[in-house]
């Protein structure tokens, strides 16, 4: 099924990434985590879908995606970041594979924190952040996403690992497998995963070579 929804607000997050907040369809409802396939009710743009996180608590009013806009190519992306409040896009129901499991690590690069977003707030709305811990890749601190938000959260379970910006405050280093063994001692909670397919590839199979169970580790199939 598809909805139409209208543009409510639009909030800068960093220098390429805004928060899109629309119109919650009645009785509409989806599980942290979850995406769905989005197009912009534009002319020539209407059936170019794209798959999107929701990144609102699934018991706000209104629905949020936190969305990178790549202005290299005319993209859907690059689109989105011309939107303006009162336009209209059509999404569709949510689907999606990565749902919280319980109290363990997510890894995320880049743009691929967004399903994390949803599954965060969630756990700070509930009181159950617990020991949650997150290790998030970019490229330049300028790059962090809700960086102070998931410093409130998390605390000194949110680990920046940067890898391009020399002199940053935080790890500059890369996420690999040298890396998880000495940041991770327990191999046996669940692990959740999202970036850009290389990166996935990469940090699933490095979670498995020390020990993680394949049943463990949610991340996108």
């Amino acid at each position: 099924m598809s909805y139409t929804v209208e543009v409510l607000n639009i909030i800068p997050r960093t220098h390429n990434v805004n928060s899109y907040r629309v119109e919650k369809p009645r009785g509409f409802s989806f599980t942290p985590g979850q995406a769905t396939d989005l197009s912009i009710l534009k002319t020539g743009w209407e059936n170019e879908k794209r798959p999107f996180t929701f990144t609102s608590l699934p018991s706000a009013d209104h629905l949020e995606f936190t969305i990178k806009s790549y202005d290299d190519h005319p993209g859907v992306t690059h689109q989105l970041n011309s939107l303006q409040k009162g336009d209209k896009l059509e999404i569709s129901d949510p689907w999606g594979a990565i749902a919280y499991k319980g109290e363990g690590v997510f890894i995320a690069g880049g743009a691929g924190v967004t399903p994390f977003i949803a599954i965060l707030r969630f756990l700070q709305h509930e009181n159950r952040i617990g020991n949650n811990k997150l290790f998030f890749s970019n490229k330049t601190e300028s790059d962090i996403i809700l960086h102070d938000e998931f410093s409130a959260m998390l605390g000194k379970n949110f680990i920046n690992v940067i890898t391009q910006e020399p002199g940053t405050q935080y790890l500059k280093t890369k996420i690999d497998q040298d890396f998880l063994k000495a940041q991770i001692g327990n191999f046996s909670q669940p692990f959740y995963v999202c970036g850009p397919d290389a990166f996935n590839l990469a940090i699933l199979k490095n979670l498995e070579d020390l020990g993680a169970h394949p049943d463990s580790l949610v991340f996108e199939k």
